[in-house]
């Protein structure tokens, strides 16, 4: 604790020993100091200095947008070998509000078209003055992040459809080959991968920036509302986020009525959704082992 104590400049420190918290990628401890409450992770993987600068990159990105809480990221630091995210520790024990999580996570997907209109208001304006913060025009982030130990490739694009097919299913399928040799997945990916722009006619995308791992683990509230944490942020299209929202459930009738009364289901929502469980699917296999293989496998012959 003297390290961290070190690290974040804090006069006292104490282990909050009831709210010891822990995942299968991190480590994690929430502390009592004299300043606020803090959580941090821990992990000692050769890939942990990036993992959490993506993590705190992506918490910053959706604090800022004003739209659902998030802890507040504070440090990435070293302490006995261990990378080190310090963060806001927020508790957690809250009413479940399913609602209000949706209608956050639409304003969270509306938040940088709002700017985009914004902008363009600007623009038209002689003289005017934009003191809006600039919108993002490109697919992508401007820093790699992680899903567990995948990194996640977020390369500007102006192609959705290029970006999500070879930064995301490409790059997880490179990864399975190399690990596994599977010659079916070597057989299905050529096929999917043709097939893929059909899912996408005449569907309206603009950059959204998304939490990117929402799955029932990932939210909580608190008396105020929703809260949202272990993002792996980007910008993509707001129906992305229901890969793994709707591959492991958790979300009820009440949270996609008032997403959708927010951003209305377009024609092909449901196949573009199952395409996107497909990289969860197949990072899981990565993570996981072979369990998942088959379900990665089946929702490719359903696709392709």
């Amino acid at each position: 604790m003297e390290g961290i104590k070190t690290e974040l400049g804090l006069g006292t420190i104490r282990e909050l020993r009831s709210r010891f918290i822990g995942g299968c990628i991190n480590r994690a401890k929430a502390y009592e100091t004299d300043k606020y409450d803090i959580f941090v992770k821990f992990n000692d993987n050769e890939k942990a200095q990036e993992m959490f600068d993506g993590e705190f990159a992506s918490l910053q990105a959706l604090l800022d947008t004003n739209t659902i809480r998030v802890p507040k990221p504070i440090k990435v630091f070293s302490v006995n070998g261990e990378r080190c995210l310090a963060m806001e520790f927020i508790d957690m024990r809250g009413p479940s509000n399913s609602e209000k999580l949706g209608t956050s996570i639409a304003k969270l997907h509306l938040h940088n078209k709002s700017l985009m209109e914004a902008s363009k208001n600007s623009e038209s304006t002689i003289g005017g003055i934009d003191k809006q913060p600039k919108p993002i025009n490109k697919f992508g982030f401007h820093t790699l992040t992680y899903s567990g130990y995948c990194p996640l490739i977020n390369e500007w694009s102006d192609n959705w459809v290029e970006f999500y097919s070879q930064n995301r299913l490409k790059k997880v399928i490179d990864i399975i080959v190399e690990k596994t040799g599977d010659r079916e997945l070597l057989t299905l990916w050529p096929e999917l991968e043709r097939k893929i722009p059909e899912y996408f006619k005449d569907c309206d995308i603009y950059p959204c920036l998304l939490h990117g791992d929402l799955w029932s683990g990932n939210y909580s509230f608190t008396e105020d509302g929703p809260v949202v944490f272990d993002p792996a942020s980007f910008y993509g299209h707001s129906e992305y986020e229901f890969g793994i929202l709707t591959m492991f459930g958790g979300f009820d009738k009440a949270f996609h009525t008032a997403y959708h009364k927010m951003i209305p289901q377009t024609a092909g929502f449901t196949q573009r959704v199952l395409l996107y469980q497909l990289f969860h699917h197949l990072n899981h296999w990565n993570h996981f082992g072979a369990g998942y293989k088959p379900s990665a496998l089946n929702l490719m012959r359903k696709l392709s």
